[in-house]
């Protein structure tokens, strides 16, 4: 394990280099914490790792900036798309001003969350369903959190599980994430004609899919 300093505008951030015997491509990723990942091939030397960090330099800025985008959109209490700064009180559970959240510390915020998902998520889907261009079954919801995937559709089952975090967000892309897992019921991979169904039905999804990714 080597670890470097990258300076971009004027702050520097750790470079962590992993060579690994299994590797054979060199892979760069920037992870949550703002750490720069470099895994290579074990014979990698480190001034051939130095000089792909360097061509590789606009590229990697792109990517803090994507996840410095990405912690910005988390901060604070976010609830349907709007962002607000959180108030720790005593008095109630949670009540929402025009900027701030006051909230109880003693609240379950992923209890509360679910709770208005399992309504808003249901009334979403109910209308889609209903003018989704396919005839197909009504599916089961589920709804959970998960950390890779915004939804999943089990074509067995019938059952759609949603990502939780989609409360937090405006609802045109709970509405993009239903009629894709929707899409699968007829299509069950990701071919042309999967996405021609997701955009018969949402012609502006890849802008949805765009926008989420810095989420």
């Amino acid at each position: 394990m080597i670890n470097l300093k990258l300076n971009i505008d004027g702050k520097y951030y750790d470079v962590v280099i992993e060579k690994k015997s299994g590797n054979r491509n060199t892979y760069i990723r920037v992870k949550k914490d703002l750490v720069i990942s470099v895994t290579t091939n074990k014979y990698a030397s480190n001034k051939m790792i130095e000089k792909l960090i360097e061509d590789n330099y606009e590229k990697i800025v792109k990517m803090v900036n994507v996840q410095l985008k990405k912690a910005a959109n988390n901060e604070g209490f976010n609830y349907l798309g709007k962002q607000y700064d959180i108030v720790y009180v005593e008095y109630c559970d949670i009540a929402f001003g025009n900027e701030k959240v006051f909230l109880n510390k003693k609240l379950d915020i992923d209890k509360w969350y679910k709770s208005q998902a399992q309504k808003i998520f249901l009334d979403h889907l109910n209308k889609i369903y209903e003018r989704f261009s396919r005839k197909i079954p009504f599916p089961m919801l589920k709804i959970r959190k998960m950390t890779s995937r915004w939804g999943v559709c089990n074509t067995k089952t019938k059952t759609i599980t949603l990502n939780l975090e989609l409360i937090k967000r405006e609802t045109k892309y709970l509405d993009y994430v239903i009629v894709h897992e929707l899409s699968h019921l007829i299509y069950a991979d990701h071919s042309n004609n999967f996405w021609a169904l997701v955009e018969e039905n949402m012609p502006e999804y890849k802008l949805y899919r765009k926008e989420m990714k810095e989420f």
